[in-house]
């Protein structure tokens, strides 16, 4: 048999020219990160730590709402459940905080099993009541259970947050590298999952979920896949959330404004089903709340009136307006044919 021409061989590639500026940036955007406790202030540090938290969460909730299409309105669950974990292996099980992080990740893990394959018996609308109402539980559980501080909550002693670092500054700075380092892992393992032939299934249930099936594509396990994985990242993430506060309440743990409302309307704007998109939406989301904040309901007034733009704008989020117009990526995604041996 002849081989075909070269000319005509053909290969998937990624990358274009802006995703390999992007990626440039962001690696140099990563190193500045990696060294802020030698330029940053504490309170800089800790902003900085509460802008990783929310990345990361957005992120996740966009793997679920912008691939799977599952929209979830109880991830504040394993929020909470994160951070009780946390405290609770800290306090019975005499671990180090740190080491209760990925335990916390597990649990999360581990309860979300159940409660996606209730859920997965809804469809649209139900399924996303039915997230909604499933998350709620867990504050009424623990506001009742008094070994876990009932809705007083718990707080970390001083004994045990020392176990971490006998240094205050060492402490910070070690909580704050972790911070950086679980939302280069979540963002970064997106990526990479994205770029499988998994990712391709995401985007086939994403796209029309009727056509995945009739595909092969087992849109019911792949769902499960991405709940449970999401469920274990928030975990941790809401692990380090709560080690940041050393105390954890119902009413904080499982907040829905917090975690979920204030998630969506990050991924909203900056541009569902694009991993930027959580990324560019957090930063306009802090830049509104650092300059209005202070002015009360004004601030909600203004995160309602730059919603409501743009999604009237750019209903694929500002990152989407961005992309579809210029073609830019910061993350090599987008699947092109090119010729074989062309980067």
């Amino acid at each position: 048999m002849t081989s075909l021409p070269a000319e005509i061989k053909a290969h998937v590639r990624f990358a274009n020219r802006s995703s390999r500026i992007g990626l440039l940036l962001v690696a140099v955007g990563l190193v500045v990160l990696a060294t802020a406790p030698a330029w940053a202030d504490r309170i800089t540090l800790r902003l900085l730590g509460e802008i990783f938290a929310y990345v990361a969460l957005a992120s996740l909730w966009n793997l679920l709402a912008g691939y799977a299409g599952l929209v979830s309105v109880g991830q504040q669950a394993f929020v909470g459940i994160g951070g009780y974990v946390l405290f609770l292996t800290a306090l019975w099980g005499g671990l180090n905080p740190l080491v209760g992080i990925p335990v916390a990740g597990a649990v999360a893990a581990l309860a979300a099993v159940p409660i996606i394959l209730i859920l997965l018996r809804l469809r649209g609308a139900y399924f996303t009541i039915g997230s909604w109402v499933v998350a709620e539980i867990f504050p009424q559980v623990f506001q009742q259970v008094a070994a876990v501080g009932g809705g007083s909550g718990i707080s970390l002693p001083a004994a045990v947050v020392k176990s971490i670092a006998s240094a205050r500054d060492t402490r910070e700075f070690l909580i704050y590298w972790l911070g950086l380092a679980l939302v280069v892992v979540t963002v970064g393992g997106i990526v990479a999952l994205l770029r499988t032939r998994w990712g391709l299934a995401l985007a086939a249930i994403r796209d029309n979920e009727l056509a995945a099936r009739s595909n092969g594509i087992d849109v019911a396990r792949t769902r499960i896949v991405a709940f449970v994985v999401a469920a274990c990242a928030t975990g941790m993430v809401g692990s380090l959330i709560f080690l940041q506060k050393l105390t954890v309440t119902p009413a904080s743990a499982f907040s829905i404004n917090d975690w979920t409302v204030n998630v969506i309307f990050i991924t909203v704007i900056g541009g569902i089903g694009r991993v930027e998109g959580p990324i560019v939406g957090t930063i306009v989301y802090f830049l509104l709340r650092q300059f209005l904040a202070d002015y009360g309901s004004i601030y909600i007034i203004a995160l309602g009136v730059v919603a409501i733009a743009v999604m009237l704008k750019a209903p694929r989020g500002l990152w989407g307006f961005v992309a579809d117009r210029w073609d830019w990526q910061v993350f090599p995604l987008v699947r092109r044919l090119g010729k074989t041996g062309e980067r």
